[in-house]
């Protein structure tokens, strides 16, 4: 059987460069659409001693241009295995009254965090359906998605669309796995960005919760909840179809690196 096609959004640094990283690796020996709205060096390195990797350079609130890419990839491979959906913003941060912040502000996270899922799952799912390793789809969500973080309503809200986005896939679409899954605090820019500016936006309890965790290295190491990503990508089992899972709970046991 040939390599699976897997399709990975947000792949330039943090999470999706290492879930990239992982799904080049010997353990999952998969050709990897890294879709990135720009090149970091981490990944054009990567791509340069890695032939099954493609780097596509698109801006996923761009609709005409993300359908194009998701076609020509699934026509240059034959197909498409699974779609990765990691790309993401945190701004605007402020809370819902705090008319400061336009609405406009408020659409544009939307488009980038919800939105575009719409775009990339419409542009795979045909390709998905007919995957002969098993289409899925893993949508990276967060905590935030349950517990509303005060001063993240865009981020909390549209989070919580997605997964429910990821349960209404998984009713009409029987022949793709679709799985929401939560990566913990992880030691991205996004935390130190957190860390940088959060002491004048989030309530103290919530920065000190950040802080600390940085702080007593607690942080989830991207490799370890890349993997658990990577793995459900290729053979996520069917039942978890529709689920909201945390990287590090006991249904994600068989997902982890060893």
């Amino acid at each position: 059987m040939s390599k699976p096609v897997v399709v990975v959004t947000g792949a330039s640094r943090g999470i999706g460069l290492a879930v990239t990283r992982h799904l080049l690796s010997p353990a999952f020996n998969a050709v990897v659409v890294a879709i990135s709205r720009s090149r970091s060096p981490e990944l054009f390195e990567l791509g340069l001693s890695n032939p099954d990797l493609d780097i596509v350079t698109c801006d996923i609130t761009d609709e005409h241009k993300l359908t194009t890419e998701l076609r020509h990839a699934a026509e240059k491979y034959h197909g498409i295995d699974a779609l990765i959906l990691n790309a993401g913003i945190l701004d605007p941060v402020g809370k819902v009254a705090d008319s400061s912040i336009p609405l406009d502000e408020w659409k544009r996270h939307f488009d980038v965090n919800f939105f575009s899922l719409i775009t990339a799952v419409r542009g795979a799912l045909p390709a998905l359906r007919k995957s002969r390793h098993g289409g899925r789809i893993v949508f990276v969500s967060s905590g935030a998605a349950a517990k509303g973080t005060a001063a993240w309503g865009p981020y909390n809200a549209s989070k919580a669309a997605m997964n429910s986005l990821c349960r209404t896939l998984a009713e009409e679409e029987p022949d793709v796995t679709s799985v929401a899954l939560r990566p913990g605090m992880v030691d991205t820019d996004m935390q130190a960005e957190i860390r940088s500016v959060g002491a004048t936006s989030l309530a103290p309890a919530d920065y000190d919760k950040f802080v600390q965790a940085y702080n007593s290295g607690k942080l989830v190491k991207p490799e370890d909840c890349g993997h658990v990503i990577a793995a459900l990508a290729l053979r996520a089992d069917k039942m978890l179809s529709g689920q909201f899972v945390s990287w590090d709970a006991e249904e994600c046991n068989d997902y982890r690196q060893a």
